[in-house]
């Protein structure tokens, strides 16, 4: 399986409490954020890794190439700097023409956990998005669905209802991306709406502990959650 990983945001919201490293290498207890995503990406699978960065790229590059330097020596670890920002969808054209990618992949953020799940959307047909069921989708917005494909996404709002949201996890084939035309573009505004609107996007509804960690609230709950030895649901 492979998989980009969108790395290359700043992580303004979470300046407050690691102002001197991106998202993916906030410390966990001693220990960076990225590899317990490695370690979790590994044990689900995934066997070729795509970094997709822009901000502080140096700085997660060299420490990726210090931590796992065999996968990269073996292209098993890849990096794509992106020249400018080309937000999500355009990040995700830009890998794929860069790498020559075919054929499908996974596409997940740096910041976000998934427990389980990759194995469940890789063997979905594409292009397909995984979504979680939660108690407060206002920070998220709501994901709805019918017949196992993606209705609607409806934005973030002050409805504190329970609720499916975008999972964070996608599966795509290169040809989706093919007719680039190096626009900026976005994969939520832009991208999976107009998928929506042809019918094509399929819900893999996932069972598992998810936590995005882009705010200090949760950055904390899952560093609370990793000392406890993940003995509580996230």
């Amino acid at each position: 399986m492979k998989l980009l990983i969108l790395s290359g945001g700043k992580g303004s919201r979470l300046k407050s409490e690691v102002p001197d490293l991106p998202k993916v290498l906030a410390p966990i207890n001693g220990n960076p954020f990225l590899d317990f995503q490695m370690r979790n990406w590994l044990s689900q699978g995934v066997n070729s890794f795509v970094f997709i960065l822009h901000h502080d790229a140096e700085m997660i590059k060299k420490y990726i190439a210090s931590k796992y330097p065999e996968l990269v020596t073996k292209k098993l670890i890849e990096f794509v700097v992106e020249p400018y920002p080309l937000d999500t969808g355009g990040a995700i054209a830009n890998a794929v023409k860069e790498l020559k990618i075919s054929g499908k992949f996974l596409v997940t953020n740096a910041d976000t956990w998934l427990g389980s799940g990759f194995q469940q959307v890789w063997k979905s047909p594409s292009p397909a998005i995984g979504i979680i069921k939660v108690s407060d989708i206002s920070r998220f917005g709501e994901v709805n669905y019918k017949d196992n494909k993606i209705t609607s996404f409806e934005e973030k709002n002050n409805k504190s209802d329970e609720g499916y949201i975008n999972a964070g996890i996608f599966v795509f084939k290169a040809i989706h991306f093919n007719s680039w035309d190096q626009d900026i573009f976005s994969l939520e505004r832009d991208f999976l709406p107009s998928l929506v609107a042809h019918n094509k996007l399929i819900a893999v509804k996932l069972n598992t502990d998810f936590i995005d960690i882009g705010i200090p609230s949760d950055y904390n709950r899952f560093c609370d959650w990793i000392s406890s030895n993940k003995n509580n649901r996230l």
